[in-house]
C-alpha cells in the first residue's frame, strides 16, 4: 500500500467489474451509465479522513470505467466518487463529494461513523423537498471503505456434500447471536465466523441432526442511522450494501480483507462434517432507503440502473420491500449484479445455496409478479447457480405480492400457508383438519399442478421473524416495548396461544401444557413431508421474553443461552430423537406425492386419513367445524421411490394421529387392522413411551393435545 507517490495507470480492462487482483497490481472497473468524471480513491488506513491518491479514470467501454495500477496489492483500502448530473426529478443524484463503496467490493472496512455529510442533500433543512437540495460536505472520512482482496485459498480437496433436498434438515441461525455466549469457545472468537466453526459449535449441530445452517444475511450490511440514534443496531442484517462482501463485523481477525479468508474457513469447516451451508440473501433492496436516505453506493453511481423509481415522479422510489427501495430487476446492470454475486457466492465462497428475502420484489416485471421474469429465466438458465438449492420468501409488501405455491420448478419455497395452518391446528381453532392434512402430506395442492415435488415446500412454524416457539405457546401478545416503537412494530396476528396465563408462571399445569404443545409443533414439523427448518433455539426452548421482532437487538433478548433448564434439555432430547427417526425412515422424506392408491391385495393404501373410529374420513367431514382429531395412516411397501443406484426404497406402515381436542379420545385401529400391534414411536404426552417400547392393539387414547406416531411390528 502507498504513501504520497504517484501510481502510475494503465488502461485496464471493462471486466470483470469490482478490483481484481492479478499478483503484479489491480484492475478497477465500475459501471455507470451516466457519470462525466470517475475517480478511484486510495486510502492509507481506514480512518484517514481524505484519500491520499486521486485517480481519474479515463478509458470507458460499454458505460464501465476502467484502470489498471500497477503495484498495488491486496488490502488496499478504496472508494470513488462519481460526478455527474444532480438532478433528482429526473433520476440523477450524482455527487462526488460522497465517497462511494464499490458494488461488486469483495470485502468492507468497518462501519459508517454516522454523521451529516453521508447525505447528498443537507439533512438538517426542515424542508420536506430538501432531498432535492445538494450538499457539498465530504462524506470520506465516515465512510468505510472497499478492500482490494486476495482471492486464493486452499480447499484442502474438501468437496460440497452436495445432499439431496428431500434428505435436508434446515437449521436457520444467526452468525453472532449462535454463539456469542457459547461457554466452550474462546470469548476471542464468539460471534464470528470462526466461532462458528468452532468444534464444539459443529458437534453440537451435527448431535441435533440437522444437514444445513441457513444463515441470517452476511453481504455486508449498514446499521440504520435511525436505529444507532436510538442505541439500537440492525442485528439481523437485512439492510445489505455489499452483496459480493462478508459482513465485517463477524471476524475474528478483524478487517483489510481477513473476513473473506475466516468465511472459507469456516465453509470448509461445516462441508468437512456434511453440513451445508445456505445464505439469506437481500437482493430486493439496499441500505440506502428511500429519498431521504444516504448515498453510499449505488445511489451516487448509477441511481437509474440500481433502483426502481416512479416513472412520473423520479425523485421518488418504488418501495415493495417497505425499507424504501427496491432494486430495478428490469436494467441488465443490476440483473448482472444479482447474477455476478449468486455465482461469485458458489464458485469463490462454495456456499451450497440461497434463501430470498422477499423474493417477489426481484420476480416483478413492470408491476406484476410474474413467473417467467427475467430474473427467473435467468437463474433457470444458470449453469452454476441453477444447480444449488434455491429458496424463495414468496412475498413483498407490495399488490399481488403474496405468491406462495407460485414459484416455478427449481424452486423451493418458505411454505406460509404450512406455518398457519400448524398454528391453529394446535391452537384448536375449529375447521382445521383439511388444511392440516394438505401441509402434512407435502402440500401437494400448492406444488403438484405445476411439476414439482414436497420438497418444494420448506415447512417452518417459526422463524427469526416472529415468535420463537417457546414464546409461541407462551404469549398471546407479541411484547416490543424493548424495540423503542410504543409496541407498534411486529406481527400482531400471531395465531399464538398462552395456554391461560400471559408470559412466564409457576403454575405447573400451564408448564406441562406448554411442553406438550411445543413437543406438537416438533414432532409435527418433523414429520411432515417437505423440508424441515427449525428456527436457532427452538430445539430446547428459547424465550425473547414475547419479542416477536428482535430485528433491532443486539443483546441477551435475541442471543442463544446455552444454560438450559431440565425441561430444555428434556425437549432437546425429544427434537434430536424425532430428527433422528425421521433420517432413519424414508417415508417421511418422500421425494414424490402420495397417490392414495391400495397396494394390491393388501387393502391399505399408501396414504389414508382416518376419523377416530378407524373408519375412512368422508367428505362431509373435511370441513366439520368440531373435527379435532384425524390419523394419517401411511404404508411404507408402497412407495414408488428408488435411492441413487436404482434400488427401490421400502419402509414400514406407520399411523401419525393428531389430536388438539381438550379431552381425551378413543382411537380404533382401521378394519382388518385390529388385532395388528403398533409400537410407540412418538408420544407428546408421555414422551417417556419413546423409550419404552409400548405395544398397543385395538385403540389408543388419544391425550388432550397430542401426538402420537405408531410403527406396525413385523
Amino acid at each position: 500500500m502507498g504513501n504520497k507517490k504517484q501510481h502510475e495507470v494503465w488502461p485496464g480492462k471493462p471486466y470483470p467489474l469490482g478490483a481484481t487482483y492479478d499478483g503484479k497490481g489491480v484492475n478497477f472497473a465500475l459501471f455507470s451509465e451516466y457519470a462525466t468524471k470517475v475517480q478511484l480513491c486510495l486510502f492509507n488506513s481506514e480512518s484517514d479522513e481524505k484519500e491520499y491518491a486521486t485517480i481519474n479514470f479515463v478509458e470507458q467501454t460499454d458505460y464501465v470505467w476502467h484502470a489498471y495500477i500497477p503495484g498495488l496489492k491486496p488490502g488496499q483500502l478504496y472508494g470513488y466518487r462519481v460526478d455527474g448530473p444532480f438532478d433528482p426529478e429526473t433520476g440523477m443524484r450524482f455527487n462526488s463529494y460522497k465517497l462511494l463503496i464499490d458494488p461488486y467490493a469483495k470485502a468492507i472496512n468497518g462501519k459508517i461513523e454516522w454523521s451529516d455529510a453521508m447525505f447528498s442533500y443537507p439533512i438538517a433543512d426542515q424542508d420536506e423537498n430538501r432531498h432535492l437540495k445538494f450538499d457539498s460536505s465530504d462524506s470520506a472520512s465516515g465512510m468505510n471503505k472497499s478492500v482490494v482482496i486476495d482471492q486464493s485459498f486452499d480447499w484442502e480437496g474438501v468437496e460440497k456434500p452436495k445432499r439431496l433436498l428431500s434428505e435436508s434438515i434446515i437449521y436457520e441461525l444467526h452468525v453472532k447471536g449462535f454463539t456469542i455466549q457459547h461457554p466452550e469457545i474462546d470469548p476471542s472468537i464468539r460471534g464470528t465466523y470462526k466461532g462458528l466453526a468452532a468444534p464444539p459449535v459443529i458437534e453440537y449441530l451435527k448431535k441435533l441432526g440437522v444437514t444445513a445452517v441457513e444463515l441470517l444475511p452476511v453481504h455486508h450490511f449498514v446499521n440504520d442511522k435511525t436505529l444507532v440514534d436510538k442505541g439500537l443496531s440492525n442485528y439481523w442484517g437485512y439492510n445489505s450494501l455489499g452483496f459480493f462482501a462478508p459482513y465485517s463485523e463477524y471476524s475474528s481477525s478483524g478487517n483489510m480483507g481477513e473476513q473473506v479468508r475466516e468465511f472459507k474457513e469456516m465453509v470448509k469447516a461445516f462441508h468437512k462434517e456434511g453440513i451445508e451451508v445456505i445464505l439469506d440473501v437481500v437482493y430486493n433492496h439496499t441500505a440506502e432507503g428511500n429519498h431521504y436516505g444516504p448515498t453510499l453506493s449505488f445511489r451516487g453511481i448509477d441511481n437509474h440502473a440500481y433502483y426502481r423509481l416512479v416513472p412520473d415522479a423520479m425523485q421518488y422510489y418504488m418501495d415493495y420491500t417497505g425499507t424504501g427501495n427496491s432494486i430495478n430487476m428490469l436494467s441488465a446492470r443490476s440483473l448482472q449484479l444479482v447474477m455476478d454475486s449468486l455465482r461469485y457466492w458458489v464458485t469463490e465462497m462454495q456456499v451450497d445455496g440461497f434463501r430470498f428475502d422477499l423474493a417477489s420484489t426481484l420476480a416483478r416485471g413492470l408491476h406484476e409478479v410474474g413467473k417467467l421474469s427475467t430474473f427467473l429465466d435467468t437463474i433457470h438458465q444458470d449453469p452454476i447457480i441453477s444447480q444449488v438449492k434455491l429458496i424463495a420468501e414468496p412475498w413483498d409488501v407490495g399488490e399481488g405480492g403474496y405468491q406462495v405455491g407460485n414459484f416455478p420448478v427449481l424452486w423451493a419455497e418458505w411454505n406460509g400457508k404450512y406455518r398457519d395452518s400448524v398454528r391453529r391446528f394446535w391452537k384448536g381453532d375449529e375447521s382445521q383438519v383439511a388444511e392440516l392434512a394438505n401441509r402434512l402430506s407435502g402440500s401437494s395442492d400448492l406444488y403438484e399442478e405445476t411439476g414439482r415435488r414436497p420438497t418444494a415446500s420448506i415447512n417452518f412454524v417459526t422463524a427469526h421473524d416472529g415468535f420463537t416457539l417457546h414464546d409461541l405457546v407462551s404469549y398471546n401478545e407479541k411484547h416490543n416495548e424493548a424495540n423503542g416503537e410504543g409496541n407498534n412494530d411486529g406481527e400482531s396476528h400471531n395465531e399464538s396461544w398462552n395456554c391461560g396465563v400471559e408470559g412466564p408462571t409457576d403454575d405447573p399445569e400451564v408448564i406441562s401444557l406448554r411442553n406438550r404443545q411445543m413437543r406438537n409443533f416438533m414432532a409435527t414439523l418433523i414429520l411432515s413431508q417437505g423440508v424441515p427448518m427449525i428456527n436457532m433455539g427452538d430445539e430446547y426452548g428459547r424465550t425473547q421474553h414475547g419479542n416477536n421482532n428482535v430485528y433491532c437487538q443486539d443483546n441477551e433478548i435475541s442471543w442463544f443461552n446455552w444454560d438450559w433448564t431440565e425441561d430444555q434439555q428434556a425437549f432437546f432430547d425429544f427434537t434430536r430423537k424425532v430428527i433422528e427417526f425421521r433420517k432413519n425412515s424414508p417415508i417421511f422424506r418422500r421425494r414424490r406425492f402420495f397417490l392414495g392408491r391400495k397396494v394390491r391385495g393388501s387393502g391399505v393404501k399408501d396414504i389414508r386419513w382416518l376419523r377416530p373410529d378407524g373408519k375412512d374420513m368422508k367428505d362431509s367431514e373435511w370441513n366439520s367445524s368440531y373435527v379435532r382429531c384425524l390419523g394419517m395412516l401411511l404404508n411404507g411397501q408402497s412407495m414408488e421411490e428408488y435411492d441413487q443406484r436404482g434400488k427401490r426404497i421400502k419402509d414400514g406402515i406407520y399411523l401419525l394421529i393428531v389430536s388438539s381436542y381438550w379431552e381425551d379420545i378413543h382411537f380404533s385401529m382401521p378394519k382388518k387392522q385390529e388385532h395388528w400391534k403398533w409400537e410407540v414411536i412418538v408420544d407428546t404426552f408421555n414422551p417417556e413411551a419413546m423409550e419404552s417400547g409400548n405395544v398397543i392393539t385395538g385403540e389408543v387414547v388419544m391425550k388432550p393435545r397430542s401426538f402420537m406416531l405408531l410403527k406396525k411390528k413385523k
